[in-house]
C-alpha cells in the first residue's frame, strides 16, 4: 500500500506540474488524454484540482466531462473504422455478444453507466463498443458526458470534505464492494433518466398546449 501511494503520488506532481501552468483548463486536457489514448489516473488528478481549488471543484468536474466527451471521440471512430477486431481480442465471445446486446436495447444507459465507474471498470471497451455497434455522436457524447461529470463530481465533493486521501480509501472500498458500488451507481442513473425523460415529456406537452 506505501508503495502505491508513493507511486500514485510521483504520477500526481509529474502531471500537475506539467498542466499546471494551463489552469483550470488543465483538467480539461489532461481528461481528454485520458479518454482518447493514454490511461492516467484521474481520481488523484481530480482530488489535486479539487483540494487546491475546493470552491471551484464543480468547474473542473464538468471541463474534466468535457474533456472526456471529446477525446473519447479517438476510440469511436477506431471503432467505427473497423473496431470489431480489436475489441474481440480484448474480451471473448460471449462478453462481446453481451455489450451488443446492451447497446441493442439501451445504448444510451449502456455507455452511461461505465462512463460513472471508476477503475477498473472497462470503460474503453465501451468506448470501441459505442463505435462498432454505430451509437449516435450526439448521444455518445452526451452519456460520457453526464456520467464522467457525475464521477468527478462525487469525487471533488469527497476530496474537499474529507482531503485528498479520501480517494485513496474510496478505491480500496470500491474493489471490496463492487456489487454495492453498481447497485447504487444504477439506481442513481436510472433516477436520472427517468427525470429525463420526465422533462422531455413535459416540454412536449407545453409545446402542444
Amino acid at each position: 500500500m506505501k508503495h502505491l501511494l508513493i507511486f500514485l503520488a510521483k504520477w500526481k506532481a509529474v502531471l500537475m506540474a506539467f498542466v499546471k501552468p494551463l489552469g483550470i483548463w488543465g483538467m480539461g486536457l489532461v481528461a481528454t488524454v485520458d479518454a482518447a489514448a493514454i490511461p492516467l489516473p484521474m481520481d488523484l488528478i481530480m482530488a489535486g484540482y479539487a483540494w487546491e481549488d475546493r470552491q471551484h471543484f464543480y468547474l473542473y468536474a464538468i471541463l474534466a466531462g468535457l474533456g472526456s466527451a471529446v477525446g473519447a471521440l479517438v476510440p469511436y471512430f477506431v471503432g467505427r473504422a473497423g473496431g470489431e477486431l480489436i475489441l474481440l481480442r480484448r474480451v471473448n465471445r460471449a462478453k462481446f455478444d453481451r455489450v451488443r446486446a446492451q447497446f441493442e436495447k439501451r445504448e444510451f444507459l449502456a455507455l452511461l453507466i461505465p462512463s460513472a465507474m471508476p477503475p477498473p471498470w472497462p470503460w474503453k471497451i465501451f468506448l470501441l463498443g459505442a463505435g462498432v455497434f454505430e451509437m449516435s455522436i450526439p448521444q455518445y457524447m452526451l452519456a460520457i458526458f453526464l456520467g464522467r461529470t457525475t464521477r468527478y463530481l462525487i469525487e471533488g465533493l469527497l476530496t474537499v470534505m474529507y482531503g485528498p486521501q479520501i480517494i485513496v480509501i474510496f478505491g480500496q472500498l470500491i474493489h471490496k464492494h463492487l456489487i454495492l458500488l453498481l447497485v447504487v451507481i444504477g439506481v442513481v442513473m436510472a433516477a436520472m433518466v427517468w427525470w429525463a425523460i420526465r422533462w422531455q415529456r413535459r416540454q412536449k406537452n407545453e409545446a402542444l398546449t
